[in-house]
């Protein structure tokens, strides 16, 4: 006894001390580190790089400064009150003020077995990269002070409350909502935000009439890269864990990026003859928003087929928006991350199933037994995150405009917004 009883202590006494240090992990702290930084990557410069190149030359300045100024604005909300409305105990549909200022959260405080300081700054990342998106909606055509005052207004009364509904205790996380990364969260928020922006201002002063080509697809290939490697830490980050769920959510993501690229490049080749870069790095963007609420909840045969069906969905979504209803949503925002978001959402409570074989999940959301049930649910999601989200984005839009004027006079969209709200050109040749 006494011999077994000094050995048990011996081995205690090697084990290291952050083992017993409250229920801290160093091996989740580090990934989720590591997580944060390549989230903030995909905004800055990843989606700037992307939107950038997808205009005129003319504005390229504009979609940067429009970038890094919502990462500064939405930093300082999310510090006042953004994180405690979204994550604090409140009610079903908001959180409370118990943390504004981030009250109460030091270097010891946890968040499950990560330090809440830094949960607060992976959440963050995700808070700044949603009214990023947004941009594509309304690019080269709302003034700087419009945009700005909207993306804070809309931060705080769509993207904090749904956050809370989904991800902070509220009431279709409670119904058994999936989505594991912000297939409502993010991506139905940002694109039907960006279609109702755009249905608002209306159109650009030569579209459709005249073919309005990206400046610069290079600087959109590389800012694609940076989402690609980016979207690892979105979705793979998103378990706050170092574990099998975070290894399975990045290989899906992975996987549903090419099928998405696979698939749009098909439809391009049948439909126009050729294949193109930026047909190519838009069906990579929507197998990665596509798979986003579903990567931590389906395996590698599901996330083929939601790659695939991204791929093509989105391209006849794009197509239709602009070619069929004349909406001028500049860089295609709600065709491939809002419909994008609409279907990946679905299909996780297709693909969660463990019934389907090869194409098996890893099971429903707790006391959900049926499929039926459970893509109910995420129908339920989907709906109430597009009704509340165009409503508030429709008046907060119109708020604006009475505040200041939301959309750049028809001499100022000629000259370009980089010389009208910067003083600046992108390219001084």
């Amino acid at each position: 006894m006494r011999v077994s009883r000094l050995l048990v202590l011996l081995a205690t006494s090697l084990l290291s001390p952050a083992v017993f240090a409250d229920d801290l992990s160093g091996a989740d702290t580090a990934w989720i580190l590591t997580s944060t930084a390549l989230v903030l990557m995909m905004t800055l410069p990843g989606l700037a790089l992307f939107y950038a190149g997808l205009v005129r030359s003319r504005n390229v300045l504009s979609v940067l400064m429009q970038c890094f100024s919502i990462a500064g604005v939405v930093t300082l909300l999310w510090v006042l009150v953004g994180y405690s409305l979204a994550f604090s105990e409140g009610n079903g549909f908001i959180g409370g003020l118990d943390k504004a200022m981030l009250a109460g959260i030091g270097r010891d405080t946890l968040s499950g077995s990560i330090p809440e300081a830094l949960f607060v700054m992976f959440q963050l990342t995700f808070a700044i990269i949603t009214p990023a998106l947004i941009i594509g909606g309304f690019a080269e055509r709302m003034r700087f002070s419009a945009m700005l005052l909207f993306s804070a207004l809309w931060l705080l009364a769509v993207y904090a409350p749904i956050t809370h509904w989904v991800w902070g205790g509220g009431w279709l996380g409670n119904m058994g909502l999936l989505d594991f990364a912000g297939g409502t969260v993010v991506h139905i928020t940002a694109g039907v935000a960006a279609l109702t922006a755009a249905v608002v201002l209306g159109k650009r002063r030569d579209f459709p009439s005249a073919a309005i080509l990206p400046h610069n697809l290079t600087m959109t290939v590389t800012g694609a890269g940076l989402l690609w490697v980016g979207w690892f830490g979105f979705n793979g980050g998103s378990a706050l864990a170092a574990d099998g769920t975070a290894a399975m959510a990045m290989l899906v993501t992975h996987i549903s990026a090419a099928m998405g690229v696979l698939g749009w490049l098909a439809c391009e080749r049948i439909k126009f003859g050729k294949a193109s870069v930026l047909g190519g790095v838009t069906g990579m963007v929507a197998g990665l928003g596509t798979i986003t609420p579903a990567s931590g909840f389906v395996g590698p045969g599901g996330a083929l087929v939601i790659g695939l069906l991204a791929g093509v969905v989105c391209f006849f979504a794009t197509q239709f928006i602009k070619q069929k209803l004349k909406i001028d949503d500049s860089l295609d925002v709600f065709p491939v991350h809002g419909v994008g978001g609409m279907l990946g959402t679905l299909l996780a409570g297709v693909f969660s199933a463990t019934s389907l074989g090869m194409f098996s999940g890893f099971g429903f959301a707790d006391g959900i037994e049926t499929m039926g049930r459970q893509v109910g649910v995420q129908l339920i999601g989907i709906g109430a995150t597009v009704g509340y989200t165009a409503v508030l984005t429709f008046v907060l839009l119109k708020l604006v405009g009475i505040i200041t004027p939301l959309r750049a006079e028809e001499a100022m969209e000629t000259e370009g917004l980089d010389l009208v709200d910067h003083d600046e050109r992108g390219y001084n040749l």
